[in-house]
């Protein structure tokens, strides 16, 4: 009597979570093809079957979100760690020909753990060993494997020149590889837009294995991995960037107020402010809940970095926005790289040295993350009903980046990244917790949602955008990859260029290799 598929899935699930002495025979055919067609000496020392010593601590290395690295989490029949492009390709196709899915992770920061869990028997291809980085300052660029991070990458162009940088995120331990093919969002934006505009050439693995650059991609290709995410097309396996000048001295500051001290009106005004001012200048706006006095209230931070120096930043500080009272004293000028080391938490002084650091410090961490985008200021009665509403739930945190200076100046469907002129800031909603119960859980993620809704009438619509690296599965989930489906979630990341994105990914991966529950689906 045949077995029903269902049935056949949970006792493939059951012989992986209990039988992990004992192989399962679909791991053991996937180890076969890997042995024919890389050899016996590399298999052993890439493959880890979950009966590997070293199994779990490769898992949880770069599991960046507690939440998806419980003891009933799915997880990967065996982690594949390439040492070269060859073993990434044989991954590929091995695993197509046993029936096992395909999730990659190079950092390991995706929120919703989409890079590292499915509840489909699976392989996960860990891109870490894959981080060389060449930098060539004859014409400034550079090579970064995907496994690379980007505190990696900072460290690798300051010890080639301390006047050169690249527009990437805030922190240090972020993969190269998701970073950049789904965006990459950091504070050289408004001066020179995401890192996906800094992308010359590329190499990935495609769904027949074929390991493919620029040229052999085509320009769809090529498009389509530069803001639509790596994880829809295939396995990325490094980009080359052209690097941007840094001024020898830039400027930071942070300045706190309370809703007492004018909070509000601070808020009010960086609205209009940080999207018209100077490109040179990155503000970023915290809205964060606190208790003064063991009264519910939110704090207003502004902090920023300015590349030039401290005089210049108060000149137009006290020009475009003196109701901050920035003063020189509130003001640290630095080198760029120590701007890094700035907004990643480290004190001042510390060594650039500790950019190369990737060990999880934050695995422990449960996190939810939510995003939108703002294109007119809130008004300050709005403001008001935001605090009311963040008192009430008092762990969510607001993180507001600053738009407009380049990405005015580039067009929507210059890459896939769609998040262009028109943009104020950008909102990221935050909440981290270390309480593993259930009921903790349940209360983070609602208050999230409360929040959330309530600035629907403020922020985009018609869609309602969202910045895929900061991964929310409630913008929608895809469970037959139908274009329907994947609309709910797509014109949310990708806004007008969802077709395109899906004309694409037709083309390239007809079968649906590479899927995850918000990847981009094939016409059918």
């Amino acid at each position: 009597m045949a077995i029903p598929k269902l049935v056949l899935i949970c006792l493939v699930f059951l012989s992986f979570s209990f039988s992990w002495a004992a192989p399962a025979p679909s791991y053991q055919s996937l180890l076969q093809c890997l042995t024919k067609t890389i050899g016996s000496a590399k298999v052993s020392s890439t493959v880890l079957p979950p009966s590997n010593r070293n199994y779990k601590s490769v898992l949880i290395a770069r599991a960046h979100n507690a939440r998806f690295n419980r003891p009933t989490t799915p997880k990967p029949a065996a982690i594949i760690t390439p040492l070269e492009p060859a073993h990434v390709s044989a991954a590929v196709n091995c695993s197509q020909t046993v029936g096992f899915q395909i999730r990659t992770r190079s950092g390991g920061h995706d929120y919703e753990g989409l890079s590292y869990v499915s509840d489909q028997p699976f392989v996960m291809i860990d891109m870490f060993n894959l981080r060389d980085i060449t930098i060539n300052m004859a014409d400034e660029t550079a090579w970064v494997g995907a496994g690379a991070t980007l505190g990696q990458l900072y460290h690798n162009i300051f010890s080639k020149s301390p006047v050169h940088g690249f527009p990437a995120g805030v922190c240090p331990t972020v993969g190269a590889g998701g970073h950049i093919s789904g965006g990459g969002y950091g504070t050289l934006i408004r001066k020179f837009g995401v890192s996906t505009d800094h992308v010359v050439d590329a190499k990935i693995v495609d769904a027949n294995g074929k390991i493919l650059d620029r040229k052999g991609m085509g320009e769809d290709y090529f498009w389509a991995i530069r803001g639509g995410g790596g994880g829809s097309f295939g396995v990325i396996l490094g980009f080359k960037i052209k690097l941007v000048p840094v001024p020898k001295t830039v400027t930071v500051f942070r300045v706190e107020r309370s809703l007492a001290d004018k909070g509000t009106d601070i808020a009010f005004k960086w609205q209009s402010f940080c999207a018209a001012t100077d490109p040179n200048l990155f503000t970023r706006m915290l809205l964060q809940p606190v208790k003064i006095e063991n009264k519910p209230s939110v704090r207003v931070t502004i902090m920023g970095l300015f590349l030039g120096d401290a005089n210049g930043l108060v000149t137009l500080l006290n020009k475009d926005f003196p109701e901050l009272g920035l003063k020189k004293p509130n003001c640290t000028e630095m080198r760029w790289i120590d701007s890094v080391l700035w907004w990643a938490n480290y004190e001042i002084g510390t060594s650039p040295k500790v950019l190369l650091d990737t060990s999880n410090k934050d695995a422990t961490k449960f996190v939810k993350r939510k995003s939108d985008y703002v294109q007119k200021p809130i008004p300050i009665k709005s403001l008001e009903s935001l605090w009311k509403v963040m008192m009430e739930n008092g762990e969510v945190g607001l993180t507001c980046n600053s738009y407009g200076g380049k990405m005015n100046q580039i067009k929507e469907t210059e890459t896939a990244f769609a998040h262009r002129a028109g943009n104020l800031y950008k909102i990221q909603y935050s909440l981290n917790w270390n309480d593993p119960g259930k009921k903790t859980d349940d209360n983070n993620l609602r208050q999230a949602r409360v929040v959330h809704k309530f600035m629907t009438p403020y922020v985009s619509k018609n869609p309602r955008r969202a910045y895929m690296n900061y991964r929310d599965i409630d913008v929608g989930t895809a469970k037959t990859w139908s274009y329907a489906e994947g609309k709910s979630y797509g014109t949310s990341y990708f806004a007008g260029n969802y077709d395109r994105l899906v004309a694409i990914k037709t083309k390239v991966d007809p079968k649906n290799v590479f899927r995850n529950e918000q990847s981009i689906p094939t016409r059918k």
